[in-house]
């Protein structure tokens, strides 16, 4: 990464939390960079977790508890509120649960996001996660990759939550983000598909433009079968993970008191 994004980056947090009145509790990088096939003109994906003071949770009233700021210079950033967070945990939430085990990590209070880790096994549910990677992949495969001649990168988007799905019914736990890692333990090492993929990958990270092209059959097959298969198999997946609910608001009020101190305010 540019040492002058990486720059950005952090500027932007503290300009957030100044402009915001928050705390940020763990930042980190999302999408293709995190997953390892960024383009040479892809954008600084940045998502974070924050906390306001008690006073802002303490009202009758809805409050947006989301910060996004536009697009601006390649940088990507928005956030969540933790206690958007935590309601997400209990539901298993794919996106969250890949933040807080991205490669790229640039703010983190390593006492609450390791609290917050703990939790991530008893709430995990396969079910939802393989659903959500399955939804994930058809939707891509249907919008890029049917036709004689296809958007050659949105392979790699189809790919990767397949293979998620594929980790998940092999592991039982959250598929790592790095897409290497999911190649290197699912697809044979002396297999077509590897050699496929790999040239797709050397490719993608040289910067090629990897526009419309012939569709690459045999990737197709693969993922057709695969698409099939895991609607069949997440259908007769019974519901899991544990309900939380208490550990986690247990969990939202020791962080406040351990970001803003015993009295919480302002």
């Amino acid at each position: 990464m540019s040492s002058s994004y990486h720059q950005q980056i952090l500027a932007s947090l503290e300009r957030i939390e100044q402009e915001e009145n928050v705390r940020i509790l763990y930042a980190c990088e999302s999408g293709s960079r995190a997953w390892g096939f960024p383009s040479k003109d892809s954008d600084y994906d940045v998502r974070f977790i924050y906390v306001r003071p008690l006073d802002w949770y303490l009202s009758i009233f809805e409050k947006r508890d989301v910060i996004e700021r536009p697009i601006s210079d390649m940088l990507d950033i928005n956030g969540w509120d933790l206690r958007k967070a935590l309601n997400l945990f209990r539901k298993s939430n794919p996106p969250l649960l890949e933040w807080l085990q991205s490669p790229i990590v640039y703010r983190e209070n390593h006492v609450i996001a390791d609290q917050i880790r703990r939790i991530v096994p008893l709430t995990f549910s396969p079910k939802s996660c393989i659903y959500h990677y399955l939804h994930m992949a058809k939707g891509n495969y249907r919008e890029y990759l049917q036709g004689e001649r296809v958007k050659i990168k949105k392979y790699f988007y189809v790919l990767r939550p397949l293979l998620a799905c594929e980790w998940i019914e092999r592991h039982d736990t959250m598929p790592p983000v790095e897409f290497d890692r999911l190649v290197d333990d699912l697809v044979p090492k002396d297999s077509q598909l590897k050699t496929m993929i790999d040239g797709l990958l050397v490719r993608k990270k040289a910067g090629d433009e990897m526009d419309y092209e012939p569709r690459i059959e045999p990737i197709n097959v693969f993922l057709e079968d695969r698409i099939q298969y895991y609607e069949e198999m997440a259908a007769s997946m019974p519901p899991s993970g544990g309900d939380q609910s208490q550990r986690l608001d247990d969990l939202f009020r020791t962080v406040l008191e351990e970001v803003w101190g015993k009295d919480w305010r302002n």
